[in-house]
């Protein structure tokens, strides 16, 4: 007698919190992260109310901070530190990193590419939770004594070095952080590379699996660096080594007992030459989110599918050769520099190219303005606004002057809040239907649009101004230097536009909890669009589709004449 093995439907514990399937995990990293960025910007909030208003109590929640870091309510400088400290790190490694890669890379390159799941899934799963170990770790460092880190999402060296304690438990958790992003970009290659669908070649993938693709290839040769370089630091904190510590440093009057002959250069280079390949893994899934949401709001091919591929490309090589330029005024020889000018002016030019496809695709289109295609709408000038602001970063005469004010906080800022977490927003509206099964409301979902770009642009524009009229960052009190004195009027109201930018991301968070629940519910292709994703059942199920698809045709086929409807499907 034959007996075929039993199906056990799988606990509570397996297929929800250590679950094996990659939407899941998707799921569990989108979740995790946008949680990480509201908490992120709750302590920029703090941080612009201190600007605002220098020396003045932070009103109804500044009592609960405590004596230690803001007595009488007031912000000690010490906690101003701590706050900037891990607001770029939790809302970079912790928030967008995650929710570009770890969601919408975990959750929809399995599906574009029709596989039934990641090639290596408890990999997958240790990926995940490693983060969220990380992520745990970096916010408990807040109950150290001395408080959190506080020398700069950077963590230059030697202040990093003879900082609290905090600053350990910062290392620890970044090592946490990446070996999660090195776990995922090894399982992100493996499974493009080798269990794409039949029919579906290189040059058939949807530019969101590129960039995907190419996002991996740069945390996989990138992050070990910095890991190289955190270990190191931890090393000079806690085993009393001196890779960064020069000879002779002196602490508060006191001569430091160490051995020195380190350089603090050296941690320097290892943290830029992954920090500028981290900004491409920023913005890279962005690109790919908005190439999807445009060739199926536009009705048409993308313009130039092969050129931005191969952008994305060039973009990866080329961003391994430009760190150095954030290290200008490090006492870097004039010769070397204009190395490294020239490869920072070289790199713009791939990114123009993607930017250029993507505004001639929405000539002769007929555009759909939904709102995953609003979001795709703005990403296109504000990101162009980030890009064209650099510029003068990277040229040595004009970074002398720039170098070290919110000029460079505000370039930064709208590269990777108005471009990247715009389109990262859009795409969450853009596939919802097919994650859950619902559509979520249209009306919200504009005032959620119009409200952040108008409030991000409020805080994010007037950095330029004052960063061109010579006001430096990680200042705690901008009012001690009188030249600030002309721009400090624009503080307040950015503060104003950051309180409004918080109630603005309500209407967000309702109409996604209110929609997983009661939102309309949809077909399986509510767009009508090309890619595999849409040819499986909405909500997905285990393993994905119900048979293995057979790709016929390129992604982008929409409006192909002769064909009765203006759109065809890739396993069509």
């Amino acid at each position: 007698m034959s007996s075929s093995p039993e199906h056990h439907e799988p606990s509570f514990i397996r297929k929800y919190v250590f679950s094996l399937d990659h939407k899941t995990i998707g799921l569990q990293y989108m979740f995790t992260s946008l949680t990480f960025l509201l908490f992120g910007f709750g302590l920029m909030l703090l941080m612009r109310w201190q600007l605002a208003f220098p020396g003045k109590p932070i009103p109804i929640i500044g009592g609960l901070f405590g004596d230690t870091f803001a007595p009488g309510g007031i912000m000690l400088p010490e906690f101003y530190n701590q706050l900037g400290a891990m607001h770029g790190t939790i809302m970079v490694f912790l928030g967008v990193v995650p929710l570009g890669v770890g969601f919408y890379g975990n959750y929809f390159l399995p599906l574009q590419i029709g596989a039934g799941d990641m090639a290596f899934p408890r990999l997958n799963m240790m990926s995940y939770w490693i983060y969220f170990m990380g992520g745990v770790l970096m916010l408990s460092s807040f109950l150290m004594p001395g408080g959190a880190a506080q020398s700069g999402w950077t963590s230059y060296p030697p202040l990093s070095v003879i900082a609290p304690p905090g600053q350990t438990m910062w290392l620890i958790s970044m090592t946490f952080i990446i070996t999660s992003s090195l776990f995922g970009s090894i399982n992100f290659i493996v499974t493009t590379v080798n269990m794409r669908a039949p029919g579906l070649n290189w040059m058939r993938l949807p530019v969101f699996v590129w960039a995907q693709f190419i996002t991996a290839i740069l945390l996989l040769f990138a992050f070990p660096v910095l890991q190289a370089g955190a270990i190191l630091q931890l090393l000079d904190r806690v085993a009393g080594t001196s890779f960064y510590l020069p000879a002779g440093l002196v602490v508060s009057g006191t001569l430091l007992n160490r051995a020195g002959g380190g350089s603090a250069l050296l941690y320097q280079h290892l943290f830029w030459f992954l920090a500028h390949p981290e900004v491409y893994v920023l913005i890279l899934p962005a690109m790919g989110i908005v190439a999807e949401i445009l060739a199926t709001n536009t009705r048409k091919p993308l313009f130039g599918y092969k050129t931005i591929v191969r952008s994305i490309m060039f973009l990866g090589v080329l961003s391994f050769v430009v760190w150095a330029h954030h290290m200008f005024l490090s006492g870097m020889k004039t010769s070397l520099a204009r190395i490294f000018m020239v490869t920072t002016m070289v790199i713009s030019i791939p990114s123009v190219a993607i930017l250029s496809c993507y505004v001639f695709s929405l000539w002769g289109a007929s555009i759909r303005f939904r709102v995953p295609m609003l979001f795709a709408l703005a990403f296109l000038p504000l990101f162009g606004i980030g890009g064209l602001t650099g510029l003068p970063l990277g040229f040595l005469p004009t970074d002398i002057y720039l170098h070290d004010t919110y000029y460079v906080i505000g370039h930064f800022h709208y590269v990777v809040v108005t471009g990247s977490l715009i389109a990262l927003m859009g795409g969450i509206y853009h596939w919802f239907p097919k994650i859950f099964g619902r559509s979520m409301n249209e009306f919200w979902g504009k005032v959620h649009f119009w409200g952040t770009v108008v409030c991000m642009n409020g805080i994010f524009f007037p950095m330029f101004i004052q960063g061109l009229a010579g006001m430096q960052r990680r200042l705690y009190d901008p009012t001690v230097q009188a030249h600030n004195a002309t721009t400090q009027i624009l503080s307040p109201f950015q503060l104003l536009a950051a309180v409004s930018l918080l109630v603005f991301q309500f209407p967000f968070i309702i109409n996604l909890f209110v929609s997983l629940f009661k939102g309309q519910k949809t077909v399986e292709n509510p767009w009508e669009a090309t890619t595999l994703e849409w040819a499986c059942p909405s909500p997905p199920p285990h393993g994905n589709f119900l048979s293995l698809p057979q790709v016929n045709r390129g992604p982008y086929e929409y409006s192909v004449p002769g064909m009765k409807k203006d759109w065809s499907a890739q396993n069509e």
